[in-house]
């Protein structure tokens, strides 16, 4: 397996968005950016402005079902009498999408500043056709955001709804809860910057700390200000925060309040001279993205970080294993001390249990947080976060970008089955664009206007936007043409020479003729050279086709003379052209015949594609060598056979048509020859 490997190198190789399925949306909706998939019953549900949709994962646009559900009038007037945006702010937005238990899902949005709450309806199975909003509603306060700005999170287990939201109509009260089920409500400590300082959520998920549940726990991801003291100026910094599945509240202090809360920061930055480092956690963006592995106690993090500096702008991928959390939240506590107040680890006694320990046989003593000690629950009430950070594997990114004109923004991450390994292969959008990047390999991006995705079992990516939400799918292999060589140069994992052409790769088929190398991409060792005998008439035009699918490798023509072991490279001029489909001779002489070699040279790599024999025929001997031609009897035009074997022939030649538009493109730029035919020179063709 790959998961965890930092790459040495990374390949840039085209990434066409084409057979896109699209639905466009309503007029009277937008803002589809509330997913989940639900392969058992094959729907997409979407939450959007004022509707929910549900879609065919095999075709978003048959079959599409959707639900109106608006504000009311009454609250639209008091959200426009707020001072709000009627027609941007006042509608209801959803943004909370989970499966409650075999029959429904639990469902939030902002009402238009007056978060409301139901339950949808769909049934048990699929043939049962059933989608609809149930009649009771209640309050969403604690659930889902006021402001359809504001970022949130959220996630239903058991019963019970974990949600990183704002609880107050001005955005000031953020607050992690957990709502639902038996259990009072339960949030963080109001108003102490100590545990949340303005803070913007990004995802919620469960992650078992070992194989008894009572230590499961609840990790958040938000983004927030800096702690005063913590960092040289009003810095926006990335955090992972936990919290005990099992944390009821205190006795007599926390009540209904967590005191199994702790939080850190997640460090995303690229070592620089003399210790200064570049940060990409100050944030302007973020996403996250965890990997399920085997162990469910250990899923592979991702992250993507922007920096937040006027003066330089970036983007990072960085990830993270559980261990190296689990070890930061073993660590050191934050503490303020001294005559400025500065932040430094704890060093005085920590109380029993260890604040931060979830109560469960695995560490005794406790049934439950509100038999804490009070010096734990005192403890945990001032020191809320831990002094060392988080740092990525390899301690430095695994991608970079800088100097562009954009930045990432969402994180998807799928993780493919090949020949020779498993990869994971990352999607990453930057509100203007899409790119598909494989570790170790990175596939180039195409413009795209999307931010949300989802990754269904079909190998299918979803894409939401503001204006609507699109599929498609991601073994796309006809890009990379019907020859082997190219098939294997892409290193798409989805694909695989199969043979006959590049198709779809699957892990359990068992075919002798299977082709795939995505480490090293060699084609020597996968494919052998594929040779073509043509022929060509003196004083006509000549096009040898030969295009290699990556758009980031340089085609070079080599000519080896008949007879001769050496070659030569072609020289090229206002007869002999090069196009990015191949080389056109313009008018044919005796000297061009021999073997053409087609190469495509790539981050240094040089592999054949394609051997052309050309044998260019006089003119005044294309009478005698037509009827030598096997089956070919007397001369051309005695009898219906040879004139049919002269048509045959002339097929052969290829006169192509120079007022095309693919020999009507500049012609570009005399590229360096590789440094392996340096020395040789070139010979005119």
């Amino acid at each position: 397996t790959h998961v965890g490997f930092v790459p040495s190198f990374f390949k840039l190789l085209s990434f066409n968005l084409f057979n896109l399925v699209t639905f466009n949306g309503l007029a009277n909706s937008s803002s589809y950016d509330a997913f989940l998939l639900d392969e058992e019953r094959g729907r997409l549900l979407v939450g959007a402005e004022d509707h929910i949709f549900s879609f065919d994962l095999v075709n978003i646009n048959r079959d599409h079902k959707q639900i109106a559900w608006p504000a009311t009038p009454s609250k639209r007037d008091e959200c426009k009498w707020a001072g709000k945006d009627l027609g941007k702010e006042c509608s209801n937005f959803i943004r909370v999408l989970q499966p409650f238990n075999q029959t429904h899902l639990y469902i939030c949005g902002t009402g238009a500043f007056h978060p409301i709450c139901s339950f949808l309806e769909m049934g048990k199975r699929a043939e049962e056709n059933i989608f609809r909003l149930a009649s009771h509603f209640e309050n969403g306060r604690g659930k889902s955001p006021y402001d359809p700005k504001m970022l949130s999170a959220s996630l239903l287990i058991d019963g019970e709804l974990y949600s990183g939201t704002s609880a107050d109509f001005m955005g000031r009260d953020f607050a992690i809860f957990r709502t639902l089920g038996d259990h009072h409500p339960i949030r963080t400590e109001q108003h102490d910057s100590r545990w949340l300082n303005d803070p913007r959520f990004i995802g919620v998920h469960l992650i078992p700390e070992s194989d008894n549940t009572e230590d499961d726990k609840i990790f958040l991801f938000f983004k927030e200000n800096a702690m005063d003291g913590e960092h040289t100026g009003k810095a926006t910094i990335a955090r992972i925060g936990q919290l005990c599945k099992n944390d009821m509240g205190g006795h007599r202090s926390l009540v209904n309040k967590w005191t199994t809360f702790l939080k850190a920061r997640l460090m995303c930055s690229v070592p620089g001279v003399n210790g200064i480092d570049t940060h990409f956690d100050e944030l302007r963006k973020c996403d996250v993205f965890l990997m399920s592995s085997k162990d469910p106690k250990n899923p592979v993090i991702y992250a993507v970080f922007t920096t937040s500096s006027n003066i330089f702008k970036g983007s990072a991928v960085c990830m993270y294993n559980m261990a190296d959390i689990r070890r930061v939240f073993l660590g050191s506590y934050a503490h303020r001390d001294g005559p400025n107040y500065q932040w430094v680890p704890f060093q005085g006694r920590v109380p029993y249990p260890r604040p931060g320990t979830c109560p469960s046989k695995t560490f005794g003593g406790f049934d439950s947080t509100k038999d804490l000690p009070d010096d734990v629950i005192t403890f945990a009430r001032g020191h809320p976060a831990m002094y060392n950070p988080v740092h990525p594997i390899g301690g430095r990114p695994i991608m970079v970008r800088t100097d562009v004109d954009y930045q990432f923004s969402q994180l998807v991450v799928d993780r493919v089955e090949a020949e020779d390994g498993q990869y994971d292969v990352m999607f990453i959008g930057t509100g203007a664009q899409l790119q598909r990047l494989t570790l170790p390999c990175i596939f180039q991006y195409e413009l795209f206007k999307y931010v949300v995705f989802k990754v269904d079992c079909s190998q299918q990516l979803y894409l939401g936007s503001g204006l609507g939400v699109s599929q498609m799918s991601l073994h796309r292999c006809e890009v990379y043409g019907k020859a082997c060589a190219e098939c294997c140069l892409a290193r798409d994992p989805y694909c695989a020479w199969d043979g006959s052409e590049c198709s779809r790769y699957f892990p359990t088929a068992k075919r002798r003729t299977r082709r795939q190398d995505i480490r090293n991409g060699d084609p020597l060792s996968q494919c052998g050279v594929e040779d073509r005998g043509v022929y060509g008439v003196e004083n006509s035009s000549m096009f040898l086709e030969c295009s290699p699918k990556s758009q980031r490798a340089l085609t070079y023509w080599q000519l080896q003379k008949p007879g001769e072991d050496r070659k030569h490279e072609v020289c090229l001029d206002d007869r002999v052209l090069r196009t990015d489909q191949g080389l056109l001779i313009r008018s044919l002489t005796q000297s061009d015949s021999g073997t053409y070699h087609c190469q495509a040279v790539e981050h240094g790599f040089i592999q054949t594609l394609l051997r052309l024999n050309l044998q260019v025929v006089p003119v005044q001997k294309l009478g005698d060598i037509l009827p030598r031609l096997p089956g070919a009897g007397g001369g051309v035009g005695h009898s219906p056979k040879h004139r049919l074997w002269y048509r045959d022939f002339l097929s052969l030649l290829d006169h192509p048509d120079l007022n095309s538009n693919c020999l009507r493109r500049k012609e570009p730029r005399r590229r360096q020859r590789p440094k392996e035919s340096k020395g040789r020179g070139c010979v005119p063709s």
